[in-house]
């Protein structure tokens, strides 16, 4: 399961822009956020969250496919999603 999960990771992740704006996203958005609470920052903590998220949609533009969040959406809504960046074949499937 770890495997998998990291395989489709990297396959969704392929281009710089988007490797470098989840590098500072992701942090930002979980432990920024935290953190801020924690010193009792509440608006600056809501802050590194949404901006944290910010940062992923946009390297997921750059990228040409959909954010995780908005597939599990749009999956249950029945809607079409771009999984992964057009020409980026989904990685294999393994027994994990």
């Amino acid at each position: 399961m770890l495997t998998q999960f990291l395989t489709n990771y990297v396959a969704r992740h392929q281009h710089r822009a988007n490797q470098v704006l989840h590098a500072v996203g992701v942090p930002l958005t979980f432990v920024g956020s935290i953190v801020l609470l924690t010193l009792q920052q509440p608006d600056w903590a809501a802050a590194a969250f949404i901006g944290g998220y910010v940062l992923q949609f946009v390297g997921h533009a750059i990228e040409g496919n959909d954010a995780g969040e908005l597939i599990l959406i749009k999956k249950a809504l029945g809607k079409p999603y771009q999984e992964f960046a057009p020409g980026n074949e989904e990685p294999s499937k393994s027994a994990d």
